[in-house]
Parts: C-alpha cells; structure tokens; sequence
C-alpha cells in the first residue's frame, strides 16, 4: 500500500512506516461551518486535508492522519457565528483535549514529528495549547516530540493575493465563505459549489470590539463575509500551488 493516508494502511505497514520515528505526521484540522448557500460545510476539512496529501507525496517520510473535523466555535467577526444551521462546533477545552490525546496516542506508536494543518481560524490558540502540554508531556515520559502549528493561507504571499484580488484585497478577516475559500473548492471539490447561489455582498463591516451574547444583525444573511462572485478554479490552483510549495519546502 502506497498511500499517504495512514487510514488506508494496515497496521503491519503503519507500524514499520513509524517506527523510530520514520515518518511525520500531518494532522489536518478544521471546522463543520456555513460557507454560504453556494458551498458545502466542510471546506475548512477538506482543504488542509488536500494540502496535506499533496504536501505528503512530496516526501518520503509523510502520513496525513484523519482530520479532525470538529472545530472551536464560529465567531462573528470571522466565520459568521453560530447562528446558521450545519455549523457546528465544539468548545475549546474539547478540542484541546481530543488534539492533545490525538498527538500523544500517534506518539505512542513511535511517531516524534507532527504537523498540524489548520484550516479554521478560531481553531488556532487551542492547538497551540495542546500542541505545547503534548510536548511537556511526553518529555515526561521520556519522549521527544515536535510539534509543528500551521494555518495554510499564511503560505500566501502579496504577490498571489495581489493576483487574486486584482481590484484590492479586503483583508482575511472578512474572507470567509470569499474567494479564497470559494476558489480552492472549485479547484479541488467543484461538485460542492454552486455558484449559481452564490451572493454577491460587499465586505462585512463590524465595529472593533465583540459582544456576548453575539448579535446576529452583525452578519450577513448569507453567512459569508464577502462576496464569492470572482472566485475561479484558476485563483484556486494559483493559491493551492503557492501553500504546497511552502509548506513541502519548509518541512518537507
């Protein structure tokens, strides 16, 4: 068996693969969220797990393990919230948790190097903190471990973004369910979207502070953060190439 992910492999050749620490692990993480009537929910899985198949048959020495699909939960400012039906997400101290004995359970099988591919903005601080216990943990134990944490956009330079968004690029915070996002599906998922649905909005526009309990008035009744409309396949493949090349050149 030749597949990059470790799913697919029987236990016998996951194990020899492994051991001593043979292989690194991608870890893909990302969210089950609204991406406005024109997409699927899971966006935020299927990407970083793409990015991390392609990152893997680069190298010699990678297995993407199953994604975690459930991630913190939507906030207003960059996901739209979680006043949408099919967002559904979890609480930071759970996915801490299931990221934390997710790495050290991979650590017990002999693996010591590990990146995870983020693909959920709110996902990031909590996998910071589970990323730095696993470590301490496992020092314990008389292991050492590395972990490393990634969002994939931050591979994508000026340069990409300027050619993307040719008529100016409203920033990240507001891309949700946009052309960024839009664009690799249609590159790599095409029968997800429909854009025939998609709602062609201004930028969203919130005040510099949150509020509890959130207001859904903030958003959208998309659920995007901006428009979708000039996404294409080809932005799609322009940025995917652009993050598999950083990323495989960085820890390949």
């Amino acid at each position: 068996m030749n597949s990059v992910k470790l799913a697919e492999l029987d236990w016998m050749t996951y194990r020899d693969r492994v051991q001593d620490g043979g292989s690194r692990i991608l870890l893909p993480v990302g969210a089950i969220e609204q991406h406005g009537p024109h997409m699927s929910l899971n966006p935020d899985v299927l990407i970083p797990e793409y990015i991390a198949c392609r990152v893997a048959e680069r190298s010699g020495n990678m297995l993407v393990a199953p994604p975690i699909a459930y991630g913190y939960k939507s906030q207003v400012k960059s996901g739209g919230g979680n006043f949408f039906p099919g967002t559904t997400c979890v609480g930071g101290r759970a996915l801490e948790e299931y990221a934390y004995d997710v790495i050290l359970a991979y650590a017990a099988h002999g693996n010591r190097e590990f990146v995870l591919i983020n693909g959920h903005f709110e996902n990031s601080m909590f996998l910071v903190e589970a990323a730095d216990r696993a470590v301490k943990h496992a020092r314990l134990s008389g292991k050492e471990i590395r972990v490393v944490l990634l969002s994939y956009w931050d591979f994508i330079s000026e340069a990409t973004i300027e050619k993307v968004f040719p008529d100016g690029f409203s920033g990240w915070a507001v891309e949700h369910g946009g052309v960024l996002e839009t664009s690799i599906m249609l590159k790599i998922h095409p029968e997800l979207v429909d854009m025939a649905k998609a709602v062609d909005i201004p930028p969203a526009e919130f005040p510099p502070y949150d509020v509890f309990p959130p207001d859904p008035s903030w958003v959208p009744s998309s659920g995007t953060l901006s428009s979708p409309a000039q996404a294409t396949a080809e932005k799609g493949e322009w940025i995917l190439d652009e993050c598999i090349a950083g990323i495989a050149r960085t820890f390949g």
